[in-house]
């Protein structure tokens, strides 16, 4: 029998980026692509929280949420980009990553925390729609290896020893 930390590794599959979204502005709209360029010091490159804090780099969203949220929204179907999230995942219970690293394509992520609806989530979503959020929320993540994220990629959750950029043999010197 295992033990409960030992659970706490273990996910049935991998995941898969299923939508990316920038926002170029801040209380701007919300730019739907289908790659983007991420990096350690900036994030996500074109996002207005580019080169802001560390630990809030990129924003992820849980696809398996959005039907719920758009039932406690009264609608039928729920536009990713209201949200104002970066990732949307499919496949994995994102919740269950708090403190795990990721990978997507060459990209590294450290996940660093939950997402919490804002205020704006009511004029997003219309009465309510900050409630309807809570616990739908996503998670928040710092870039630990660059590259390009796009639609279609796997996410893989991998140990904290295997997300460390590899290092020419100068810089580890000293």
């Amino acid at each position: 029998m295992q033990n409960i930390k030992d659970l706490f590794e273990v996910f049935p599959r991998p995941g898969r980026i299923e939508w990316i979204g920038i926002r170029p502005e801040r209380r701007g709209p919300v730019e739907v692509v289908q790659s983007v360029e991420v990096s350690e010091k900036k994030g996500l490159l074109g996002d207005h929280y580019s080169g802001q804090s560390g630990n809030r780099h990129v924003t992820l969203m849980q696809a398996e949420h959005l039907p719920v949220v758009a039932a406690l929204t009264n609608r039928d179907t729920l536009d990713p980009a209201l949200l104002r999230r970066n990732l949307v995942i499919s496949g994995l219970n994102l919740l269950a990553l708090k403190d795990h690293h990721v990978q997507i394509g060459e990209v590294v992520l450290q996940i660093t925390g939950q997402c919490h609806p804002c205020s704006k989530m009511e004029t997003a979503l219309g009465p309510g729609g900050y409630n309807a959020m809570r616990g739908h929320g996503g998670l928040t993540a710092k870039v630990v290896r660059g590259g390009t994220v796009r639609v279609g990629d796997s996410v893989t959750v991998i140990s904290a020893a295997s997300a460390v950029p590899d290092r020419p043999k100068a810089d580890l010197a000293g």
